[in-house]
């Protein structure tokens, strides 16, 4: 299956953006006052979402790389001495 550049640098940019804003998101899961009892242990509340972050963590790794390689194939394609 051919991606199109634009198709391929979206998929690429919404991985990049995903782990950013996950990586936010566990940061501000692990200082909330509901992710924590108060003996210190782990909620069902951080759980559940720790649970979503990292799900969403290897969706978008899946999704960037799959970007990444559209668009490396398109460059490997673009250069090709047969493509002249």
């Amino acid at each position: 299956m051919r991606m199109s550049r634009g198709v391929s640098a979206f998929l690429l940019a919404f991985g990049v953006w995903s782990w950013v804003i996950w990586i936010t998101f566990a940061r501000n899961l692990w200082s909330s006052d509901n992710a924590w009892a108060a003996d210190g242990s782990p909620t069902p509340f951080f759980w559940v979402h720790l649970v979503l972050a990292i799900v969403s963590f290897v969706l978008g790794t899946i999704i960037g790389v799959l970007g990444w390689r559209g668009l490396r194939a398109l460059r490997t394609r673009r250069d090709s001495p047969d493509n002249g």
